[in-house]
């Protein structure tokens, strides 16, 4: 959990202090592969990280991450120029790629599935402590010291989890011998790599018609087939295609990940511009102003897995969750200029009731769907599903947005909430509706996503759960087993 919390903080915390960075270093015309660099990079690297850890032991490798997660923290908080930053930002991506990948999969080999709803509310804490505290904390740090502390506060985190886990973590690791699918490697770097710059890309940089879009397009469509080729006939594959086909429940889950990433980077980042812009909320309270939607997700996550728990039941809850998360958006999506604060809270009340339900229970129905010899690689593609929902959400979102608040003649001057206090009556209402209505068509789009969420979890298979892993494999299949730790 501890090590969780570092990635979660991780962008909450930078997001709040770039305005800052930029200042100081410059080079605002990259300021966005500042984020793109990390988030393309964990990305990319988080089923690697799980396949090594099926491979060579999940504790090295967790512990791996988490060191190369802190040596990149160092590094960017010593940064003395954009490119450098970028640069270092690629090393701390590559160790938020293992705590993402490791953490679920530790998770998975520690607890068995019947008895793993109750470290659900653990890890919804987690999420919540991260968005909420996030702004909050990278706010306090750059108002009172450096900005590089934006990064350095990450050392004595980063130093107590891997001290901690280095002395305590105990779990059993089988190292077995197979050739690295380094073909698979590749082929998914590039597809990858492909989607998320063209989501990051497009409506920006870019049209969406544009060539350059088109040939991203063709080579992630490429690249992808070329993929699932190669991993059909890899002795050892990267991303082992049974885990999608081997129970029909797992790639459903996938499904549920996949949109839940969209609706929660997308509320995260929209539902704060909402309320500063047109409701005029203070932007240092942008942490505070999640609680109505984070509250929820820790309280239901933890009832739930706890239900989950004591009943072997769990179906119901992700088609709870769908409902209430499909309600909470649509009226989300009906707020205007004479939306109230209190009416907005009460909508992300029940957006964070179904965030609650459907998160984790998703990634448990995952977890449940594999075996255990495939956990890594399983819970690394849930990861990996909810990183990429999240790029794809927030890029999406943002070329919803940017029409909306460029049909009107002051969007250039308007370029934030202080800026408005610039314009004329007329044109900052004008302005104020361009912007609610940009923000209407993303909580639209977001609840027809949920509404086919919904589907996914109504036709998710219910199985017991394990309670306890399945035997290890016969000793032919492995050249040495020991225990880490």
């Amino acid at each position: 959990m501890l090590a969780m919390l570092l990635a979660m903080l991780d962008n909450m915390v930078v997001g709040t202090a770039m305005p800052t960075i930029v200042g100081e270093l410059g080079g605002l015309e990259h300021i966005s592969w500042v984020v793109t660099a990390y988030t393309l990079v964990t990305a990319v690297t988080t089923p690697i990280w799980g396949k090594f850890g099926d491979l060579v032991g999940r504790r090295p490798m967790y512990l791996a991450s988490i060191a190369v997660f802190i040596a990149g923290s160092a590094l960017c908080g010593a940064a003395q120029s954009m490119t450098e930053l970028i640069a270092f930002r690629v090393v701390r991506g590559i160790g938020a790629g293992g705590i993402g990948a490791g953490a679920f999969a530790l998770i998975g080999a520690l607890v068995p599935p019947r008895e793993r709803g109750k470290y659900q509310g653990m890890s919804a804490s987690v999420m919540a402590i991260g968005t909420i505290g996030g702004p909050l904390l990278g706010g306090f740090v750059t108002g009172h010291f450096d900005w590089c502390w934006a990064f350095y506060i990450d050392l004595p985190l980063g130093l107590v989890a891997l001290m901690w886990l280095w002395r305590t973590l105990h779990v059993p690791a089988q190292r077995i011998k197979a050739r690295i699918d380094w073909a698979g490697i590749v082929l998914l770097t590039v597809s990858i790599s492909a989607i998320v710059l063209a989501a990051t890309w497009a409506g920006a940089t870019y049209a969406w018609g544009s060539w350059q879009l088109l040939v991203l397009a063709a080579v992630a469509v490429l690249g992808l087939a070329l993929f699932i080729w190669v991993e059909k006939r890899a002795d050892e594959p990267l991303l082992p295609l049974s885990v999608f086909t081997g129970h029909r429940s797992y790639p459903r889950a996938m499904t549920m990940v996949l949109i839940a990433g969209v609706v929660m980077f997308g509320a995260g980042l929209y539902l704060p511009l909402f309320q500063q812009i047109v409701q005029g909320a203070s932007a240092t309270n942008s942490g505070l102003l999640m609680l109505p939607m984070m509250v929820p997700v820790v309280i239901v996550s933890t009832i739930a897995g706890k239900a989950m728990s004591a009943t072997d039941r769990y179906k119901i809850f992700p088609v709870l969750g769908t409902v209430f998360l499909t309600a909470g958006l649509s009226l989300l999506a009906t707020m205007d200029t004479g939306a109230s604060r209190l009416l907005t809270g009460v909508y992300m009340v029940l957006v964070g009731i179904g965030l609650g339900f459907t998160v984790q229970m998703s990634g448990t129905i995952a977890q449940n769907s594999v075996s255990m010899r495939d956990m890594g690689a399983a819970m690394s593609s849930v990861n990996l599903f909810r990183t990429l929902g999240g790029s794809l959400g927030v890029a999406v979102f943002g070329s919803l947005f940017t029409r909306a608040i460029q049909s009107t003649p002051p969007a250039g001057a308007a370029s934030g909430p202080g800026a408005l206090l610039n314009l004329p009556a007329a044109a900052k209402d004008a302005y104020l509706t361009t912007a609610s209505t940009g923000t209407s068509h993303i909580f639209l789009t977001a609840a027809i996503l949920s509404a086919v969420a919904f589907l996914a979890a109504l036709f998710v298979i219910e199985v017991p759960l394990r309670k306890a892993g399945p035997p290890p494999a016969p000793a032919s299949t492995l050249t040495s087993a020991t225990t880490a730790g």
